[in-house]
């Protein structure tokens, strides 16, 4: 994995491209992926479905993990090329698995259930943040339509 990563960095670099960054959240929910400037969810790793996360014991940069995609059902696969602080990554990503197991076992398996109904509700919070700003940009279309118009629009003879 190590030589197919440094080799694609290598065309990334010389196409002139770069590797876009991410911020990662982590809470015994799971690993949100998200944009640094904008703060958008890129992607939302719910940490039952997380079935392997690893360091690259040769690059201290490189971790992964794997998540099951809740809507196509696939197990994904995300790399990341992180600064040198790849273990302490996996660390903490396993401290998340601790704590959520300990929550689970202190409410008594109820949180689970609680937890898929929130999934859920961000779920439909994101779908929802996206159908508005589609909204947002078809009235803003809609707008300036409508000044294109008035502005080309012959004067009304009275």
């Amino acid at each position: 994995m190590l030589f197919f990563l440094q080799f694609a960095r290598h065309i990334k670099k010389s196409e002139g491209q770069k590797t876009p960054k991410v911020e990662l959240q982590i809470s015994i929910y799971g690993v949100k992926i998200l944009d640094p400037k904008t703060k958008e969810v890129q992607h939302n790793c719910q940490l039952h479905r997380i079935s392997f996360c690893a360091d690259d014991k040769t690059d201290k940069r490189i971790f992964t993990f794997i998540c099951k995609d809740s809507e196509s059902n696939k197990h994904l696969c995300y790399v990341f090329d992180s600064e040198k602080c790849a273990e302490e990554i996996t660390l903490t990503i396993g401290q998340a698995f601790d704590l959520a197991y300990r929550k689970f076992l202190e409410s008594g398996g109820k949180d689970v259930e609680t937890r898929k109904q929130i999934a859920g509700l961000q779920k439909r919070i994101q779908e929802l943040e996206t159908e508005n700003t589609e909204l947002k940009n078809k009235v803003q279309d809609l707008e300036n339509q409508l000044r294109i118009t008035q502005v080309h629009a012959p004067p009304v003879s009275r």
